[in-house]
């Protein structure tokens, strides 16, 4: 489980397609201490939960190894992703952690398409687009994880939804990178997803 809160920006660094075209195995470098990093452990990828295969030190910088599956590959933008991509990271929780965005299972739902970008003195006001399905598990003033990044919603308007991003996140994340036209990987508040599921059986 994680919460949205970006702890790094990794890079990756090396990048092999295997099986054919059916598995990437990406090494991506980080800031992370590398003796913090067990063989299986989880980190999330833009929002996507991947294992670590192998890790270690190059050059004083560390770096993981984690495999991306056909599944991955076909419902995020981890299929879009080449040596060089930046990528938000995040370590798993550990019990006694602060829980400072919101439940996060590292599942992404699908990718969401941004639409417009309005920059405002020191933030940035995106406006995305979602499929019909997961459009129904957004709500104003409610939680959504965007590119790994726990965000609050602003508004919504049938398919479409804006978020507001402040200084700091610009700061810290990829977020300052998006444009009209990129793709983010979307993972929707799980309450949302429990309480609808709720609704529908009653």
């Amino acid at each position: 489980m994680f919460t949205g809160i970006v702890t790094d920006i990794g890079e990756i660094v090396g990048f092999t397609p295997t099986a054919q075209g059916q598995l990437h195995r990406m090494r991506i470098a980080c800031r992370y201490d590398r003796t913090t990093i067990a063989d299986g452990a989880s980190i999330a990828c833009n929002g996507v939960c991947l294992t670590v295969v192998a890790s270690g030190v190059e050059g004083g910088k560390t770096w993981f190894d984690v495999d991306a599956a056909a599944e991955t590959l076909g419902m995020t933008t981890a299929k879009h992703w080449t040596k060089g991509t930046r990528l938000n990271l995040e370590r798993a929780l550990k019990i006694g952690d602060e829980l400072g965005g919101h439940i996060v299972a590292g599942h992404a739902d699908g990718i969401v398409t941004i639409v417009k970008r309005d920059d405002l003195p020191d933030m940035a006001r995106f406006e995305l687009r979602t499929t019909r399905e997961l459009a129904r598990f957004i709500a104003a003033k409610g939680s959504v994880t965007l590119d790994g990044v726990s965000l609050t919603v602003n508004t919504v308007e049938d398919v479409a939804f804006s978020v507001l991003i402040i200084p700091h996140t610009l700061s810290v994340t990829t977020l300052s990178l998006w444009a009209a036209g990129s793709e983010v990987n979307i993972e929707v508040d799980l309450m949302a997803r429990y309480a609808a599921r709720l609704s529908e059986m009653k």
